[in-house]
Order: structure tokens, then sequence, then C-alpha cells
């Protein structure tokens, strides 16, 4: 009651009035207009102490007359004056980027934060609502403010590979829809605040290499759509939560490089879809559940001295010391001693003489009118809230069908789009694009494949950080290739290919991706998966990533270099190829690649070849192709009678093959009438990669110049077939 009536009192004292004062409540309701609800919560803890016996006022149902009016307009001041959007962007802005360095487009001028070319880093939803902020890698310096948990629609906050600092904020998990959580690669310290637990939406995590400390909060358990936990490189202690075991959809777990301890939770072990376990370098102990061993390498487990277990390499066999309940570690320390002795749940009466508790005693009239007071406030609040809600919605639609907005006129687009800084939300094209919407009839793939292959656009924006320039691998006239890591931690490169750059005959263009994925051998790139973007107007075909670079990287290297292949890899790689290619053309109907050069074929890290782009011709429109053939050409790959018949054969790769075979033998990029001459005289000493200094077999590099010679010959009809070139491989490796 002190309460409520210093509230009162404050009011009053607002409006220069006294107790005794005998305005009517109309008057009351005028003069407040002017109370700033921020002034008045600052000054209510002083008033309080000013008036520490107000129930024994006189005249208790008087002064509640005067003070729900003043309740009401305080209330509703608060409810509209709560931030815009726009005000919580520039909150960001300010904790985030301090100096105004780097976020220079977020600008307070803005009318709306979805639309012009402000506000870079930032994608809304179809609503109009920010849904994505991605400013990764941007040199941010600042701190994570508490007002992004303002922005109640944000699916997506990417604020990784800064130089952020301070506390992850509490408020984040107001975030009810986020789905994405990367503040990796900062300098963020205190705990891992555990209202995380209560962000249902949450799929990925990534709070690695930080400073993070405190124990991992047994509520992360509760994420039931969590695939990705990745808490990797900080200073945490204490136990596995065994509460991580319920985690039914988690793929890939990282608590490696912390110093965690006790043992490794049965449950953990046994949870369904992992796939992923890292807890190198922490001070674990006791028995490693047996289930572990399901995940093969993909279970990392070393520099934990006191770990033990059956089955594992390296690891010392447990004893009696070492069996622990390994479903509650929680309450132990390395010396076994406990920590809590008593459950978090546990019901205890608090010692009131130290916590300065209210007797039970209270009046009944304080409580009844407590109670009469506190109803009202909740149907006030109920109310406003209601009203605030219809207000803001009439206003959006009005906006959004206002004739003087210059972004919109009836000779546009069919539906309003708001601009996108990431790829989420983009412009519909008007001709409807979408050759594998779902229900199309006749697109040639069983559901198995489609289920197989088929990614969404928010995975590919996922994995490539929404097409961040630092994953970018290279571009082209016609597409551009990022590299890209997938949920379960898989390293993919990503070809965006634009609509108008392929096949305008969905027909055609789904007959060409079905005969991308029924290729499949060792010595061609594997395909993942794709994504046809009707927003965006792409198709993403999603490969394997192979780390070490194209064949052409190997090719005139200075002497000394790391990359100068030995002469057994050369002719692994020459036989790799071969057997690549003899896949093609042996599938019914043949397959030619029609583009095959050094740079096609991938090395990964066995050096083993991989050819790119098999069948990519397939999709793509002709004038492209045409493009690609101009570059091959001039590269000396293009088989001469390609310009009198205009026609791929099989053949034509049969040419190819020869001038590749050719650069492998003398490690030169171009292949000159010398190299020829010497492979027709078995002069070795011209054909051969000085940088080898003779560790050669003359005989394999004499063979394999008569094969190359072959492949290059001017008449197709002369060239071998790749059925013979792969048999007199494999006869030549057979007895070397």
């Amino acid at each position: 009651m002190d309460t409520v009536l210093g509230i009162y009192y404050l009011t009053l004292s607002k409006l220069n009035l006294n107790f005794e004062t005998s305005r009517s409540s109309t008057q009351l309701l005028l003069s407040t207009s002017n109370l700033r609800p921020k002034q008045s919560s600052t000054h209510f803890s002083h008033t309080f102490s000013h008036f520490p016996s107000l129930s024994h006022q006189p005249n208790m149902p008087l002064l509640l007359l005067y003070l729900l009016p003043a309740l009401f307009l305080h209330l509703t001041q608060c409810s509209f004056t709560s931030p815009t959007e726009l005000d919580l962007l520039m909150q960001i802005k300010d904790s985030l980027d301090p100096q105004n360095r780097f976020l220079t487009s977020w600008t307070p001028n803005a009318i709306d934060p979805c639309s012009g070319d402000s506000f870079d880093g930032v994608a809304c939803n179809e609503d109009g609502r920010v849904a994505n902020i991605s400013l990764q890698g941007k040199g941010l310096s600042g701190k994570i403010p508490a007002a992004v948990g303002g922005l109640k629609s944000l699916t997506g906050l990417y604020l990784h590979f800064n130089s952020l600092y301070g506390e992850v904020p509490e408020e984040i998990a107001s975030l009810s829809q986020l789905s994405d959580l990367y503040l990796n690669v900062n300098n963020l310290s205190g705990e891992i605040p555990s209202q995380i637990g209560n962000m249902t939406s949450l799929q990925v995590v990534q709070l690695c290499y930080n400073k993070l400390t405190g124990s991992i909060p047994t509520q992360l358990g509760s994420l039931n759509r969590l695939s990705v936990l990745a808490l990797q490189n900080n200073q945490l202690t204490g136990a596995i939560p065994a509460s991580l075991g319920d985690l039914g959809m988690l793929t890939r777990l990282d608590l490696s490089f912390n110093n965690l301890f006790g043992s490794v939770p049965v449950k953990l072990a046994n949870a369904p879809k992992l796939e992923v376990l890292d807890i190198r370098n922490n001070s674990l102990s006791g028995n490693l559940p047996s289930a572990l061993k399901r995940l093969d390498t993909r279970f990392q487990y070393e520099n934990n001295a006191e770990l033990c277990g059956v089955g594992f390499s390296n690891l010392k066999s447990c004893t009696t010391s070492d069996q622990r309940n390994p479903n509650r570690p929680e309450p132990f320390r390395p010396n076994g001693l406990p920590t809590k002795d008593i459950p978090e749940s546990a019901n205890l009466p608090s010692d009131c003489r130290k916590n300065h508790c209210s007797s039970p005693s209270k009046s009944s009239h304080t409580v009844v009118v407590l109670g009469v007071v506190g109803l009202f406030i909740a149907l006030t609040v109920t109310g406003l809230f209601t009203f605030s809600w219809y207000r803001r919605r009439k206003q959006k639609i009005g906006n959004a069908f206002d004739s003087t907005d210059g972004r919109l006129s009836t000779d546009q687009v069919k539906e309003v789009c708001r601009r996108s800084a990431s790829p989420l939300i983009s412009l519909e094209y008007s001709n409807g694009w979408d050759p594998l919407a779902k229900g199309q009839s006749g697109n040639g793939f069983s559901q198995e494949v489609l289920e197989s292959f088929m990614f969404n656009l928010e995975e590919v924006e996922r994995a490539t950080q929404c097409f961040s320039e630092m994953n970018l691998l290279g571009r082209s006239n016609f597409s551009a290739i990022y590299k890209g890591i997938l949920r379960d931690g898989s390293i993919v490169a990503i070809k965006c290919i634009a609509k108008t750059s392929c096949k305008s005959d969905e027909a055609e263009f789904l007959k060409g991706l079905k005969i991308l994925t029924s290729v499949k051998h060792e010595n061609l790139v594997r395909l993942r998966g794709f994504c046809c973007s009707k927003g965006r107007g792409e198709c993403f075909l999603i490969y394997d990533f192979v780390p070490n670079g194209s064949l052409l990287q190997y090719l005139d290297v200075k002497e000394g270099s790391e990359k100068v292949l030995e002469w057994s890899t050369r002719i692994s790689i020459i036989n790799g190829i071969a057997k690549g290619i003899g896949y093609l053309h042996g599938k019914k109907p043949s397959l030619v690649h029609q583009n095959l050069s050094a740079e096609k074929v991938l090395i990964d890290r066995r050096y083993n070849p991989l050819l790119s782009d098999s069948g990519l011709h397939k999709l793509l429109a002709d004038d492209i192709v045409f493009s690609m053939l101009k570059a091959s050409a001039a590269m000396g790959y293009l088989a001469p009678e390609y310009t009198t018949t205009g026609r791929f054969t099989e053949k034509s790769d049969i040419y190819a093959f020869g001038m590749i075979v050719f650069q492998i033998l003398s490690g030169k990029r171009k292949v000159t009438q010398v190299t020829r001459l010497a492979a027709e005289s078995s002069k070795i000493e011209d054909l051969i990669d000085t940088n080898l200094e003779g560790k050669i077999s003359e005989s394999e590099a004499a063979k394999l110049g008569r094969i190359a010679l072959l492949c290059t010959h001017e008449s197709p009809s002369h060239r071998p077939s790749i059925e013979t070139i792969v048999q007199e491989l494999s006869d030549l490796i057979g007895s070397s």
C-alpha cells in the first residue's frame, strides 16, 4: 500500500499539488499529459523513503479515486512511447559501432529500415519486420545491446568475426523466433545466459572463440530444435550437463578447449542424431560411454588425462574409482566434493531475520485494496495493448497501399516487396520462374530424389553467411562460387547461377538437373544438392568442397615450391582423370563433358583428381556455353574439328585430355611445339618438368608422351577411345 500511495503522491507533486487539493479528477487527467514515464520511474524509489507509513493516511478510498486516473495515464504513455524498430536499430548501432566507422548507412533519417539503400546488413520479412541482421566480419568493436531483444521478428543474428566485448545480454532470450545465433570469434565475456534455454526456435548456436566463463546452462537441454552447439575455445568450467542428451535434433556438439570437468554423460552419448562430438583439451574424467564408439573418427577426446574406457584408442582401462554416476556429473568437482547439496527445486523456508521478510499477518484491508488495483492495472494493460496493436496494423495497411509511395506502381510486381540487405527476402519474378515448385507436375524427379538433393534458400544463405564476400571463392561471367558450411559441419562449394544464364525452357532445365543428380563417381566432384530460388532468380548447386584447389595451381610453379607434384602423383592424377571421363562416356546415353581443362580438375586431400562441372552444360543457355568454349579454345583445349562441325563428341573430350596430359608431364600451362616434338622423339629431358630433378621413370614418361600425342591427333578418328586409354594406363601402373 505504501508503494501505491507513493506513486500517487509523486503524481500530485509533479502537478504542484498537495493532499488538500480538491481539484476534480478531470483536471487531474488533463494536467498529467506532460508527465513523462521515464522521469516518474526514476523518482519512485526516492518517494518511498519519504512516506514509510502512508497506509495510515485517512480517506483511503478518496485517495484511490485520484490514483486510478494517474495510473491509467502512466500506463497509456508507456504503451505509446515504446521504441520502434528504427529506434532499436539506432540503439544497436550506437552500441556495436560507437565511433560510427562501419555502420554509416544506418541513419535515423530513414523512414523505413526495410526500404531504400540504408541499413546495410538488415533484412526484413514479408511483413516489413526486421528478420535478419548480418554484420559478420565488419570490424565492430562495441557491445551487444539489450535493445536487440526488442526485434521480436528476428530469425537470424550474425555478429561473428568481429571484436565485440562485454556480456551476452539476457534480453536476447526475448527473440522467440530466432533460429540462428552466431556470436563466435569475438571477445565476449561473462556467463552464457541461462534464459537462452527458453528460445525454442534456436537451431544453431555459435558462441565459440570468445572468453565466456561459468558453466554450461542446463537449460540448453530444452532447445528441442537445436542441431549445432559450438562452445569451443572459451573458459567454461563445470560439468557437461546431462540435459544436452535431451536434444533430439543435435547433430554437432563442440566443447573443446575449455576447463570442463566431470564425466561424459551416458545420456549425451545416446543422443539420437549426434554425429560429431569434440571434447578435446578439458579436464574430463571417468569412463567414456561405449555408445560414442559409433561416431568413430567424428568423436575427438584427446588431452583429457583422467578419461578412461574400452575400445577407445590411447585411453587406459577404467578402475573402480573411475566409476561415477555419468548422468549426474553436475555436483562434482575434480576433488570429488559436492558443490551443491540441495536440489534447485527444493522449497526451503528463508531466514526472515536476514532477508527482512514481510510478516504473514498483513492487514486484510491492504490485501483487498492491492488486489483491486492489480486487477485494474491488468485490464488497463490488456486494453491498451489491443488498441495499440489495432492502430499499428491500420498504419501498416495504410502505408502498404499508399499511392504516394514511390516504390509501388500498378506497372510493377503484383506483391509488395521490401529491400533485403541479405538475400532472405527478394523480389518475386512476375513470370513465376520456379522449376522445382511443389506440386509442379512432370518435373521428372521422384520424391526420394527431391528429399535427398533439395536444399532451401535459408540453408544456402546460412551456409554462406548470407553470401559473404569473405566466402567468395571465384566469379565468372555467369556464376559465382562460395565456400559454405552446412549445419552438420561439412564444408561445401556452392555455385550460384543466374536464371538468365540457365536454359529458358524449364523442361530442358529440369532434364539437365536430373542428369547432374545421376552422375556419381569417385573421380567426379560429388553433387550434394541443389536449390532453385524463385525470389532471387538463381539456381544453386551444392558440391563437396575440394581443399587443394585445381590442377592449374600446380602448373608453372617455381623450383622448390611445395606445389611441385611428385612423379607417382602425376601418374595417379592422369589415371584418375581418365577414369572420370570413362565413367561419363560409359553412361547411357553417353555424356560428353565439353569443357575439360586443368582448371576443371580439382585435387582433394589425398591428391586424387576430381572432375568438376560434369554435365553443367545441360543446364546452361546456349550463349553461356559458347562463351565457355571461347575460353577453352584460348587455352588450347578445344578440338580443331569443332570449328568446322560445331559439334562436340567423345573424341572432343579425348583431345582435351591429351592436352592436360602434356601439361602434367611438362609442368607448364602452355603446351608448345617443343613439347610435342619431344614426345615424338622421346626426348624426355625436353618433355618432363625440370622441377622433378630426374626423379622419374623414363619408360613411363615415354608411354605417357605417346598417349598424349595420340589423344591430340588432328583427326578425331585417329584418337583412341577412353576405354583404350584406361586400359593402357592400367597396364602402365601395373607394370611399375
